[in-house]
This record gives structure tokens, sequence and C-alpha cells, in this order.
């Protein structure tokens, strides 16, 4: 069942697959509203054990200049992603926000990690 949620294969490094397209179309619109200041896709990863790293989806400055992390899910999370966003929250002095886009019609639903 799983398997139905995931993706066929790995993009390479560097490349957004159709949902992170989709959030960096969003974040350029709220950039340009004056929103935010910066966004960057996957500027940075985290260490969160020997040989176990978090990739940062998105990287954003607020307009406040608050640093965010933004992880982007298209509808579906497994709960090692999860356990290794709540990790990197705990340790990484940054706000972590969990985006997730539903149907095509839905809005995208935006929650702080805690």
């Amino acid at each position: 069942m799983l398997r139905r949620f995931q993706a066929l294969g790995r993009l390479k490094p560097g490349a957004m697959n159709k949902t992170e397209t989709a959030y960096a179309e969003l974040l350029e619109l709220r950039r340009l509203a004056g929103e935010i200041l910066w966004w960057k896709f996957e500027p940075f990863k985290i260490r969160l054990a020997d040989r176990t790293f978090y990739d940062v989806d998105f990287g954003v400055l607020a307009a406040d200049g608050a640093l965010q992390v933004h992880e982007v899910k298209g509808g579906f999370i497994t709960d090692d992603a999860m356990v290794k966003v709540k990790v990197a929250a705990e340790h990484f002095p940054a706000a972590f926000f969990l985006c997730i886009k539903g149907k095509k019609s839905e809005p995208w639903q935006i929650r702080e990690v805690a």
C-alpha cells in the first residue's frame, strides 16, 4: 500500500518534483508580495546522527528576518520522514513548517512542526 504513494525513482539532487515545483511558485509569489525576503530549494542538510541527515526541501527567510525550513509533501508523509523533520526541528534554530498539497482544487496546508 505504501509503495503506491512513493515516487518511482529519485530525481537528481537539485531537481524538483511536481509538488516542489508548485510550492516554489507559491514561494515566489510570496516573495514578490513582500511576505518573504528569500527562498532556496535544497539549500543545506542537517546532520541528525552518524550517517543520518535531513535534506531541507526549502530554506525561507521571512520578512522579519527569521529563518524557516519548509518540508513539502504531496498529501502523504511516512513515519520515517516525520521523525526526521521533528528531530531536525528540535536541534536546529529555525521554525519548521510541514507543507502538504492535497488535491488540485485544495489549498496548501501549512502548519508549524512542534
